[in-house]
């Protein structure tokens, strides 16, 4: 895809948090232009072989998939900075399991740039072996990037995996989204394995205070932009 291209799709996705203006990636990361910085959240690494260590059977491909999914993401808009926003892997022990081959994606990845691990509830503990740094909690400027939203002013953070229920020529369609009103954000996960929790839920409620902020929905070609009043 051209830079042009990228840009056209890019664009339709248009985020104010807190003042700044960021870009919602149709892969459900976003994009920071003028320090080049990507932000993704829960990626949930080796969560089919968590689930395998207790029994439940998952087909075992959700970390080549995710890191498969970001590595086109990274390509894309090649940031010199990227922020995990925690619960990058689904336990204390994930990134123990990750195989040879999604080390050495991971490095590949990491090469060249900065890169930064926010601590989640499930990972809260990540070493230094991973590459990049571990921190609880990441400012720059006026923007605040955590694991768990408080609703705090310019707040980016993750956890809540939002999604949203909305009807569309006769049919219900139910997708990931990022949930905004311009002075917080909550990311959709990123992961390939994750569930999402619906914007009507409560834990919005108190985030955001108001049944006006927005729905940024993950559409096929572009992000649609709805008031979170009219999904259900």
């Amino acid at each position: 895809m051209t830079e042009q291209a990228v840009r056209s799709v890019i664009s339709q996705g248009a985020l104010e948090i807190a003042g700044v203006t960021m870009f919602a990636d149709l892969s459900g990361a976003l994009f920071w232009e003028e320090p080049r910085l990507l932000v993704v959240a829960d990626l949930h690494l080796e969560k089919g072989s968590s689930f395998a260590a207790r029994g439940v059977l998952l087909p075992p491909y959700d970390t080549v998939a995710t890191l498969g999914r970001l590595a086109a993401v990274v390509a894309r808009h090649d940031p010199r900075m990227v922020i995990a926003l925690g619960d990058s892997f689904h336990d204390r022990n994930g990134h123990r399991r990750l195989s040879g081959g999604d080390r050495e994606t991971l490095a590949a990845l990491q090469a060249r740039r900065d890169w930064i691990w926010i601590s989640g509830n499930h990972d809260p503990a990540l070493p230094s072996s991973l590459g990049g740094m571990v921190a609880n909690e990441v400012a720059i400027g006026r923007i605040a990037f955590r694991h768990e939203p408080t609703g705090a002013f310019g707040e980016i953070a993750g956890h809540l995996h939002p999604k949203a229920r909305v009807a569309t020529r006769g049919r219900a369609m139910e997708r990931r989204c990022f949930a905004c009103d311009n002075e917080r954000l909550v990311m959709p996960s990123f992961g390939a394995y994750t569930g999402g929790l619906s914007i009507r839920d409560a834990a919005f409620a108190k985030i955001f205070r108001t049944p006006g902020f927005m729905a940024h929905v993950l559409g096929d070609t572009r992000v649609h932009s709805i008031t979170a009043s009219r999904c259900y």
